[in-house]
C-alpha cells in the first residue's frame, strides 16, 4: 500500500544527522531552551526570511501566542476560515476570543470578496474585527494582496497561518511577510516537522518578538518573576536539533514535492471526473497536500485502497458544522457555500518527499483505472 503521507521515511532519510543531534543534545545536558533552541529559531528565520523565529510546543501555541502578543483576548473578534484544520479556531477562542468564519476561493484561501463584504456590512454599533488569520492552506499561498489590502483599509492586525507552506510564495514575495507576525507548525507530516510536535513563530518586529519571549515562558523577563501573565510553551532542546538537521534539506524536499505535483498534473490532466488543484497565478505553491475534488469520493477512495493507494481528506466537516462550534460561530455574508462544498468533493493523494516516480505513476493509473 502506498501511504498517503509517511513521517518515517522522513526520518529514514537523514537518520544518521538525526541520529547524532539526538545525541549531542543528551549529551550536552541542556533540556530546556538553550542554544540548540536558539539556533533552529536563527535558521528557521533565516529560511523564512525574518528577522525572529519563536519557537514554542506546537503550532497551536504559536497561533495562541500571536494572537496574544497583538493583544488579542476576551470580546474581541478574529476572522478565518472554516475550510482548516481546528487548531486554527481552537487558537482563537483559547485565547477568549470570537471566530469569525469565512468562505474560500478556488485555491481553498480565504474569499477577498466575502472578506470585504463582510466588513462592509459590519454594523455600525458593534465591535469591529481586530484581527485577520489567512490561512495558507495545503502549501498554497491565499490572495495575500488582496487581502493585506482589505485589512489595511479596515484596520486589521494579519497573523499569517503557515502551518502547510513553510517556504511557498506569492508574488516574489514569501508568506509570512504580509502581515506582523506567522504562526507555523511543526507537527511530523508537516513540510518541516520534528518528531513529536511543535511549532514557531517568525516577525520583523523586535518589540512582538521580546512580547512573544516573554509570553511562552510564563511571562518571565527575569527568572521566576512574571512582568506579565504568560505561558509554558517551549520547543525543547530534543526537537529543535531534528529540525535544525531536516530543514537542511527542506528546499530539496520542497523541489521534490513540486515535481511530484507537476507528475501528477501531467498524468491527470485529462481525467474529467475530477479536479486539480488551482494555484494562484504568481504563486510557487510547496504541496503539503495534492488536493483533488471529485462528485464521488468515497467510492473512488474505495477503489484507489483496493488498488493499493492510501488517501486522506483534509477536512472531511467544516468547522462551523462540527459539533463543537455549530451554531454558535458568526459565519461571512452569504454563508460558506464553497467550504462546504469542498468538505465533500476533497481528496489528498499521496504527498511526501520520498515518494518515487514509479509510485506517482502508479497512484495516476489508479486514479485512471477508478473514475
Amino acid at each position: 500500500m502506498i501511504p498517503q503521507t509517511d513521517p518515517k521515511a522522513g526520518y529514514l532519510a537523514q537518520r544518521a544527522e538525526i541520529d547524532a543531534a539526538i545525541q549531542r543534545v543528551l549529551d550536552g545536558g541542556r533540556y530546556i531552551l538553550g542554544e540548540e533552541v536558539a539556533a533552529f529559531e536563527r535558521e528557521f528565520a533565516a529560511f523564512a526570511d525574518a528577522r525572529h523565529g519563536i519557537a514554542v510546543a506546537s503550532g497551536t501555541d504559536a497561533l495562541i501566542l500571536a494572537l496574544r502578543a497583538l493583544d488579542i483576548g476576551p470580546g474581541d473578534c478574529v476572522i478565518t476560515v472554516s475550510h482548516t484544520a481546528v487548531a486554527t479556531v481552537a487558537a482563537i477562542e483559547l485565547t477568549g476570543a470570537q471566530a469569525l468564519l469565512l468562505d474560500v476561493d478556488a485555491s481553498y484561501g480565504l474569499d477577498p470578496a466575502q472578506l470585504e463584504a463582510t466588513l462592509n456590512a459590519w454594523p455600525a454599533t458593534a465591535a469591529r474585527p481586530k484581527a485577520i488569520i489567512p490561512v495558507h492552506l495545503y502549501g498554497q499561498a491565499a490572495d495575500m494582496p488582496a487581502i493585506a489590502a482589505i485589512a489595511e483599509k479596515h484596520g486589521l492586525a494579519i497573523l499569517e497561518d503557515g502551518s502547510q507552506a513553510h517556504g511557498a510564495r506569492l508574488n516574489g514575495i514569501g508568506i509570512g511577510h504580509w502581515g506582523k507576525l506567522s504562526a507555523y507548525s511543526l507537527y511530523p507530516t508537516k513540510n518541516l516537522g520534528a518528531i513529536g510536535d511543535g511549532g514557531i513563530i517568525t516577525t520583523d518586529d523586535a518589540a512582538l518578538d521580546a512580547r512573544l519571549r516573554e509570553l511562552r515562558e510564563y511571562g518571565w523577563r527575569e527568572r521566576y518573576v512574571s512582568a506579565i501573565s504568560g505561558m509554558n510553551s517551549r520547543l525543547d532542546p530534543l526537537q529543535a536539533a531534528i529540525l535544525r538537521v531536516k530543514l537542511t534539506r527542506l528546499q530539496v524536499d520542497t523541489d521534490r514535492r513540486r515535481a511530484i505535483a507537476a507528475r501528477y498534473d501531467a498524468g491527470l490532466a485529462d481525467v474529467k471526473a475530477i479536479s486539480l488543484p488551482r494555484t494562484r497565478p504568481g504563486a510557487m505553491p510547496v504541496y503539503h497536500q495534492y488536493v483533488i475534488e471529485t462528485e464521488n469520493r468515497e467510492a473512488l477512495r474505495t477503489k484507489l485502497s483496493e488498488r493499493g493507494v492510501s488517501t486522506l481528506v483534509h477536512y472531511p466537516v467544516p468547522v462551523h458544522l462540527q459539533p463543537a462550534y455549530l451554531g454558535r460561530v458568526p459565519l461571512g455574508v452569504g454563508g460558506l457555500k464553497r467550504t462546504e462544498a469542498a468538505a465533500l468533493r476533497v481528496i489528498s493523494l499521496p504527498m511526501f518527499p520520498q515518494l518515487s516516480d514509479a509510485q506517482v505513476d502508479q497512484v495516476i493509473a489508479a486514479v485512471r483505472a477508478s473514475v
